[in-house]
Formats: structure tokens, sequence, C-alpha cells
């Protein structure tokens, strides 16, 4: 009798390998399926989508440490399953039948090509997302870029034409800012931009959250400066702006912060005499000669008047109103003196191991009171918007200021509020202001879903808005209550945008997606300032990649957010470490930009880099374009 032949040992590996897959796809099916069951009700006729499926399989993958089977299949010059996101299952199948044909001579079930397999399809259906969500990409790029409109995009089309021009394909107006005024004002720049330039711009309307904030601050004597802006050889860029708005009409003002104009009050009379190209001349607090020429109606009670050089303004001051420049002898249609207005807030400025009482809303902030010796009698105050949440403190709790600039912890909550510790502060001290952001990520807030104010502005969002994004959204109930809205404006069809900015959005974020994608169009905003504070720096450079593999797995489209070239928008200074966080960015569907002086700078610093990073890289799949040295 012939002895039988040695296995071939490289074979049994591969038995091995296709034992332990198959096993894998039994488990990974099973697990979803069950996943699944939990959303039935969300599906029209409980027919799950083919991205609902491949999110719950994934789910099911990742509940196993798959490292030493990855590194078994790369041994073997196989996929190691480091790219399965957008098609699960084709993956596993692909494999298997693979080894089946390696295998098994007599193997001939696998009559699949492997294009037949489905690779593809996952990829197909997330750019088809992304292109009902932004609308068609920018000829230089694959990556949609939205930016953060400045107040001045209400007026200034030029600006707003040249952010579509330079690549802009969404814009974003935050509706913790401004008013429908000056928002109907940024929509018909960037609707008349669209025409003239022939390129698409989505509009992103952001309502506000329940953001707690620092509230007022004590103020110093009225005062108000218009400013212009200049370039670093002392010439004007830009004028100073004024808003001139109807004394009595329901116009918000605005103290001239984020940016915007400093709003002046106006008798009706003088409001009804102001035509394009009427000029105000006053005499400022440096009994400076200054003039502002009207340029343009913002809405029917609001006039954009601008001056070519810098104005102290104050309450009392007289303003005359003429038809153009006056000169010599001419005399005023009208004059007025300037009403009362609050002056600037005082300076709180708080360093490392200092302490700041948070109090009721009503109490205005103010920095720390000393004695003639230098000692302290009354540490510096700023009071919490919410100010019923301060009870809701204990000692040890972590508070963040202002997007993290400052961190503190709770040492004690009295009579008074809490008392904080600064344990996060630069070497030369931060200063707070009023309306500043503030964190709680180790406190439960409880709070509904969306305020007042978000209620009212999704009015406008739902007749303006080509889609909406969600504040601080953190579970599947909140979004039930935002779809519920929505329906009762008529407004089912308006896409939804998450955004993920805390702990508790993150861990509910596969139950986010799978109750909302067979009901509703959705995106994911990765809003990395926020989550940077609850979750801290080094946690957050390991959540942002696995928010952006669950929504891949899910064929959702992500906005990478927050601090993307940052310094170029700001200050037109290119920062090395900014550049190697845009190139990651190339990962997601759409690009965030703040506003700035230099936005322009940015878009196209940032269209460069997306242009070579998808050359080099497709989501976690790097292309290995050929290298020339």
């Amino acid at each position: 009798m012939t002895a039988p032949a040695n296995p071939d040992p490289y074979t049994e590996v591969l038995k091995r390998l296709l034992k332990d897959i198959q096993e894998l796809k039994d488990s990974v099916e099973t697990q979803a399926n069950l996943r699944l069951q939990k959303y039935k009700t969300q599906y029209r006729s409980a027919a799950f989508t083919k991205s609902a499926r491949n999110l719950a399989h994934y789910l099911a993958l990742r509940q196993f440490d798959l490292r030493n089977l990855q590194e078994r299949l790369a041994q073997a010059g196989l996929s190691s399953l480091g790219r399965a996101e957008a098609s699960v299952m084709s993956t596993l199948d692909a494999l298997t039948d693979i080894l089946q044909r390696a295998t098994d001579s007599d193997y001939c079930c696998g009559d699949k090509s492997p294009s037949e397999y489905g690779f593809h399809r996952g990829q197909q259906l997330l750019e088809q997302h992304t292109i009902e969500l932004f609308g068609p990409f920018h000829p230089n790029s694959k990556v949609h870029i939205m930016v953060t409109l400045p107040t001045e995009a209400a007026w200034d089309y030029t600006l707003v034409s040249a952010l579509l021009a330079k690549g802009m394909t969404c814009a974003r107006i935050n509706c913790a800012h401004d008013d429908a005024g000056i928002w109907q004002g940024m929509i018909a720049n960037i609707r008349r931009a669209e025409i003239e330039t022939g390129q698409s711009c989505r509009i992103l309307m952001d309502l506000a959250g329940h953001k707690i904030r620092t509230a007022e601050v004590e103020l110093e004597p009225p005062v108000r400066h218009i400013k212009t802006r200049k370039d670093p050889f002392g010439a004007m860029v830009s004028p100073g702006y004024l808003m001139i708005v109807k004394s009595g009409s329901e116009t918000q003002a605005n103290n001239g912060n984020y940016g915007a104009p400093f709003s002046l009050a106006v008798p009706e009379k003088i409001f009804e005499l102001l035509t394009l190209g009427s000029v105000l001349a006053v005499i400022d607090a440096r009994h400076k000669q200054r003039y502002f020429s009207v340029e343009r109606a913002i809405s029917d009670c609001q006039w954009l008047a601008s001056c070519k050089l810098g104005c102290y303004l104050q309450p009392g001051a007289e303003i005359s109103v003429y038809k153009s420049v006056p000169a010599e002898g001419d005399k005023p249609l009208a004059s007025f003196t300037v009403p009362e207005f609050p002056g600037s807030e005082k300076r709180i400025r708080l360093f490392k191991n200092e302490v700041l009482q948070l109090t009721e809303n009503t109490i205005p902030g103010a920095p720390a009171q000393v004695d003639e010796t230098g000692c302290m009698t009354k540490p510096a105050h700023i009071g919490c918007t919410l100010s019923s949440f301060i009870d809701k403190l204990k000692p040890g709790h972590p508070v963040w200021i202002d997007d993290g600039k400052l961190g503190a912890v709770v040492e004690r909550v009295d009579a008074d509020g809490a008392l904080l510790r600064v344990t996060h502060a630069r070497a030369e001290g931060v200063t707070i202001q009023s309306d500043k952001g503030i964190n709680f990520p180790e406190t439960p807030l409880d709070l509904p879903p969306l305020s007042e104010k978000d209620l009212a502005d999704l009015n406008f969002a739902c007749v303006h808005a080509d889609m909406v994004g969600f504040s601080f959204v953190e579970t599947l109930a909140d979004m039930d209550y935002l779809i519920e809205e929505l329906a009762k404006r008529n407004a089912t069809d308006l896409p939804i945008v998450a955004k993920i900015e805390t702990n508790t959005a993150v861990k509910n974020l596969p139950d986010i997606i799978l109750g909302t994608i067979g009901r509703h169009s959705l995106g994911i905003m990765i809003a990395r300032g926020d989550l940077a504070v609850e979750l801290g720096s080094a946690r957050l450079a390991e959540i942002q990649e696995e928010l952006l593999w669950l929504c891949e797995a899910g064929h959702v489209p992500v906005i990478w957010a927050t601090q993307v070239l940052e310094s170029i928008a700001k200050k037109g200074v290119r920062s090395r470490p900014e550049f190697t966080d845009a190139a990651m960015a190339v990962r997601a569907e759409c690009v965030m930009l703040n506003k700035g002086p230099y936005i322009l700078e940015a878009i196209e610093a940032l269209i460069n880099v997306m242009m070579r990073m998808q050359e080099h890289q497709r989501k976690k799949f790097p292309r290995l374009r050929a290298l020339h040295w």
C-alpha cells in the first residue's frame, strides 16, 4: 500500500483560515440580524436598506478582536479586512471564495467574478448620498468645502461670489449669531452667486442648541470703536461698518459682537430720510470729524453705512444727515443724538491655580477685587446662562470654558454658586468674556433637544435652507423629536446634519444612524472643538477615526469640522501641523472652514491639499500612485 502524501503545510494554513472566516461570517450575520430587529419601525415595510445592513454587519464584525486573524491573513497574502467598512459581507464573501478555491480542487460553486461581490456598491452608495446632501463636487476636488459665513456676507456680494469661485460648495449659517434679516441677505447673495458663477452651493442652517454660555460681564464706560481693517502695510482692506436700524423695529440690536457691525438705532423720521449715498457726519470721542456713507439697504428697517477712517462713537454725540458728503456751508437735512448704549466688558483675566466663582445668570461678571495690599477680597465671578444647572455640580467635576481655553475643577458648591479652581490656562492667562461656551463633561444636563429659539429658527430654516444642523444631539429620541418638528412644518425632505459634540452622542452614534437612515436623509458633523473638551485631545484623535469608520459603514456623509487651517483663515499664517490635519480631512466627504479675514486663502490652500492627498488616499485605502524621486 502506498503511504498517503504529506499534507501541504500552506494548504493547512489556508484551511484553518477558511474555517475561521466562515465562523466569523456566521457570527456577524447572526448578530447583525439581532441588532436590526430593534429598528423595524424606522424602515418602510420593515425592509432594511443596504446601508443599514452593512452598518449592522460592521458593528457585529468590530465586536471581535481581529488583530491575530489579520496578521495571519496578511502573511498568507490575503485581504486583512482593514478596508471592509463600506462592504463588509462582500469582503468576507470574496475572501471565503478565494480560500475555498485554494483549498478544494472540487470547489465549483464560486461562480462569481470578483466584481460581482459588490465591493464598489458601498462606495457608490456613499458617493450618491454625498451628492444628494451637498450637491455636485467642485471640479478640483472630491471633497466638499463648507464655510461658515461672516455677517458681512449679507451685504458683501463680492465676498460671497469669490467664496464660490474659490471652491466653497456649502455655506453654513450659524443661527447662534445675527438674525433673520441678515440670514436672508446671506441667502440672497448665495443664490445670486450660484447663477452668476455657475457653481452650486447648498445652505446649512445650524441651530444653536442648548449651548450653556457665560452670562453678561460688568461694563466699562460706553464707547464703540468702529474699526477699519488694514493690511500689514497700513493700507485699508475694508472700511468700518455701522448698521443703522429704525427705532421700534423688531430687528435685533448688535453691540459689535462676533465681527457683526455695531447697530445704531435712529428715530423713524430720520430713517425715512436716508437713501443710498446719504452721509452721516459725527464728531467722535477724540473730537475727530468722521463721515459714514449709506451703502445699501439690508432690509426695510436696516441700512448699512461705512466709514473709511476709524471712529470712536459714544452716546450723546450729535449726528447730522446730508444727501452726500457735505461741502463747507452745507446745511444738514436733520440731526439727532446717539442714544445710550452699553460699554465694552471689563477684563476678567485668569491664570492657573486662581479661582473663579460661577454664579447665577442675573449677576454680572467682574474681575477679582483686591485691597490696598494686593490681597484678594472677592474672587472673579461670572454668571452661567443655565443657572439652575449649578446645583447639579459636585466637587471634582471638571468645567471647561471657551472651547477649552480655560479648564477648571469644582472645589465647592454653596449659596454663592460653584467655586472653580483653574487647572488649565495659557502662561499669559485667559480672558473670560460673555457668551462663551461652558462644558460640563461629567455632569448630566437633562435638557430638551431644542430650545424655544431653535424652534423659532427652525421655521426660517424649513423655508430657506437645504439642510438643518442639529446641535448637541445625543440620542435617537432627540432625532425623533426633530423629525416630528420638521413634519409639523411640512419639511420632511429637509436633510438633518447631526452634530456629534458630546461623549454621550459618541456612544449613541450607531443607534442614531440606524434609527434614522431608513426614514430621513442624514449627515454627520464631527464637531471636534466640543468633542476635544468632552473627551480630551488624546481620546479625540482616536474617536474621530472611529466616527469616520462607522459613518462609512452606514454610507453616511461626514463633515470634518473645527479649526481646519484656522491660522490661515484668521491670521493669514501657515502652520505645518494644521496642514497635516487638513490632509487627514480628505477621508471625510466635506471639510468645514470657519470664517476669517483670509478665508479665500484658506479655501485655496485646502483645495491644494485635497487635490494632492486624493491621489494618495481614499478613506483608509492607500493609493499607490507612481512616485517621482
